[in-house]
């Protein structure tokens, strides 16, 4: 298990995770930090500039999963890391990874008060020895406080809340300890065991009586996806995207689906790619709408987006994909494409 402490920069996490790892038996600090600090010594300096942190690496996001479950194998028992995360979209990446690899996540959100915040910001020492860098620390985190004021609507919603602005790190830590042994802060979110190599996903396109095309929104990882999923051994892909449609949306789809799009998506590391398939599942009625379910612990939300609003919520590859199947759709033929792009 992995005890995740989140809020403010310069709130105490730190010292209230080392103060919890110190309490709890058979319990390692583990410090994601440490993982940007590698990134920040290692890639050229023009990468990092054009970046508004660490966290908005795909490799930062990427080597805090993999360390965490390295480090849980070499010490079992429980992690506890101390990270401020303010994007949700991170945050789904991370602890979707986390879950996949058999860890799973007890969200806590450490709140301080913003005027006790802004208080210990301003006593915050990072360097002794050099004023000019405690300073600097100072500066970049009260800048940080109206973007954790922006994201306290989710990650209030998202995790177990404890206002730690008038206690100590040891009481805290114990109100942590009480809080995680009762069970809260329990993140219901779906385990997708990595692929270990290419694989066959099925998507299905639905649409409204305006012609927008519905898009469902992960818990377990970033950005917004088209209902559908892996292909399962001895399962047709058109099969897939149908199951895949009754399971996340809880709406049984009636006739063949036709194919618009197939898409070879090569490997990009530690990605392995494979076949991409998008079907038409038609239009639906107001009257259907009634019937869309969620399963909280996969799909967070779902939407009838126009192809506009699409390239927003899309990753470029899917996007594009979703621009070729609507050709397609219009055409009255599937497409054949290799990395989005149609073949001859």
């Amino acid at each position: 298990m992995i005890i995740w402490l989140n809020g403010a920069f310069g709130a105490g996490k730190t010292t209230a995770a080392r103060e919890l790892a110190e309490l709890l038996p058979d319990t390692t600090y583990f410090d994601p930090e440490l993982v940007g600090d590698l990134l920040r010594r290692t890639l050229p300096g023009k990468r990092l500039q054009a970046l508004a942190g660490h966290q908005d690496l795909a490799a930062w996001r990427w080597l805090v999963v993999e360390t965490a479950a390295a480090v849980h194998r070499e010490t079992g028992g429980t992690l506890v890391a101390p990270m401020t995360v303010l994007r949700q979209e991170h945050r789904d990446e991370v602890f979707g990874g986390l879950a996949a690899r058999g860890l799973p996540v007890r969200h806590v959100l450490l709140h301080v008060e913003e005027t006790i915040l802004r208080e210990r910001i301003a006593r915050r020492e990072e360097n002794p020895g050099d004023p000019e860098a405690s300073a600097a620390v100072r500066s970049w985190c009260l800048e940080q406080v109206p973007h954790y004021r922006r994201a306290l609507s989710w990650i209030g919603a998202d995790a177990y809340t404890i206002d730690m602005s008038r206690l100590s790190p040891r009481r805290t830590a114990e109100r942590i300890a009480e809080a995680v042994g009762s069970g809260a802060g329990k993140c219901d979110i779906v385990r997708t065991p990595p692929p270990a190599g290419e694989t066959v996903a099925a998507g299905m396109l639905l649409f409204d009586e305006r012609e927008r095309v519905l898009l469902v929104d992960p818990t377990y990882k970033p950005g917004w996806e088209f209902p559908g999923g892996i292909v399962e051994p001895g399962e047709s892909p058109v099969q897939a995207a149908v199951r895949e449609v009754a399971e996340e949306l809880g709406l049984r789809l009636d006739g063949e689906p036709g194919l618009l799009v197939v898409d070879w998506e090569p490997p990009r590391p530690p990605l392995h790619g494979g076949l991409r398939m998008l079907f038409d599942g038609g239009r639906l009625g107001r009257e259907r709408l009634s019937e869309v379910l969620l399963p909280c612990a996969e799909l967070r939300d779902w939407r009838f987006v126009s192809a506009e609003d699409a390239e927003q919520l899309l990753s470029p590859g899917h996007f594009s994909r979703l621009q070729w199947a609507l050709r397609a759709r219009a055409e009255g033929r599937a497409r054949n494409l290799e990395a989005g792009v149609p073949v001859g």
